[in-house]
């Protein structure tokens, strides 16, 4: 589509790093399925094209070239169809007058959407250059130089610790967990999906790039896998923190146990009922659905016998919760994986980290040793 002067000299944006220090809005006018698979924390799809006009544009494109496909585009995006794409556009300006829009590579359909919303409505609203694939590939960027330049202290502890509560208390953190919207155990799914890899990646990159731009170069990790649930530490930043010292916190298990059951069963329970719309039925279902998959997923790990003796304790817990309400009968089984499997793991785990291993104490103790290692 042939761009008029004003458009042409409409305002674009080449600072990527301000934009995500800022946290700056960002308009995303990509095609959902583009938006779905990857975008930023700060943006909000409203699409030019919607899947199925870039499906048949696409086509067109291949078939017989950029001409006819604009064409195609412009029969498609017209009228009232047009206008409620840049009513919506307008929305977002007027409610971020200092945010962005992008598409994939800056190209035709930014400026077509910049295009149009500034003749319908005045507002010169800023295209980012090289769009989607330039701020992709500056984040990729960020996970390969930001990890190296920082000084990483390790949390570690025995399941039901609490260590990610403990993490959350300091500034001076990346919650990996919940970048990933997942514990990072077998009973570590939440009630809504895992973000994508890519979303993944931007989100932490961000996040470690705001950290080192703030000077915040020590910084307290969780104790974590390559894998946290169907995503992966990108390499670079792993391999850092395989290296780093641990700080291991303890505490007396029957602590772990009551931690444990209040992370897992009370507050599970309660994030699966708020999901279903505050329906406790549905809730319960879907509860009940989680803990016994979960259970089944270490089968193989915790052996026959043992798997049919925790499944027999869940099952009675369930229907005495179904019955009456209560949650107490869950300590049995909540008691019994801990000591029985996820210690005698989490034994054999901690064994090969003896080397990096720093200092060990109560919570009390390891947050002074944080705050004497510079990270409050």
């Amino acid at each position: 589509m042939p761009l008029s002067s004003a458009g042409k000299n409409l305002p674009v944006v080449a600072d990527l790093q301000t934009l995500f220090l800022q946290d700056t809005p960002m308009l995303d006018v990509r095609a959902p399925i583009e938006f779905r698979e990857g975008a930023f924390p700060s943006s909000a799809n409203l699409p030019l094209m919607d899947d199925a006009d870039r499906d048949a544009i696409g086509k067109r494109y291949k078939q017989l070239g950029q001409d006819a496909a604009i064409e195609l585009g412009l029969q498609r995006v017209s009228g009232g169809i047009k206008a409620s794409r840049v009513n919506a556009w307008e929305a977002f300006a007027r409610q971020h007058p200092a945010g962005v829009l992008y598409c994939f590579r800056g190209g035709l359909r930014s400026r077509i959407s910049q295009q149009w919303l500034y003749e319908q409505t005045g507002i010169a609203y800023p295209r980012v250059q090289g769009g989607y694939k330039a701020m992709r590939r500056f984040l990729l960027e960020q996970l390969e130089t930001v990890p190296p330049q920082l000084q990483p202290v390790i949390l570690s502890g025995r399941t039901g610790s609490g260590k990610t509560r403990f993490l959350r208390s300091f500034h001076q953190q990346i919650d990996l967990e919940a970048l990933a919207n997942h514990r990072g155990s077998a009973f570590g799914a939440q009630p809504t999906p895992q973000p994508t890899q890519i979303n993944f990646e931007n989100a932490l990159a961000i996040q470690l790039m705001r950290k080192c731009h703030r000077g915040q170069r020590a910084l307290l990790f969780e104790d974590e896998s390559r894998r946290i649930g169907s995503l992966h530490n990108p390499d670079t930043l792993f391999n850092i923190l395989s290296d780093a010292p641990v700080a291991l916190m303890q505490i007396a298990d029957e602590e772990r146990v009551e931690i444990s059951h209040q992370e897992y069963v009370a507050d599970g329970l309660a994030a699966f009922t708020k999901v279903h719309g505050g329906d406790s039925e549905a809730g319960f279902i879907a509860f009940s659905g989680y803990l016994l998959g979960s259970l089944d997923k270490i089968q193989r790990r915790l052996g026959g016998m043992r798997h049919q003796q925790a499944r027999k304790m869940m099952q009675t817990a369930l229907r005495q919760q179904a019955m009456t309400g209560s949650l107490t009968g869950h300590y049995d089984w909540v008691r019994f994986l801990l000591l029985d499997y996820y210690d005698p793991m989490y034994d054999y785990q901690i064994s090969g980290k003896q080397g990096r291993l720093a200092f060990s104490g109560s919570p009390a103790e390891v947050r002074e040793y944080l705050r004497n290692q510079g990270i409050t």
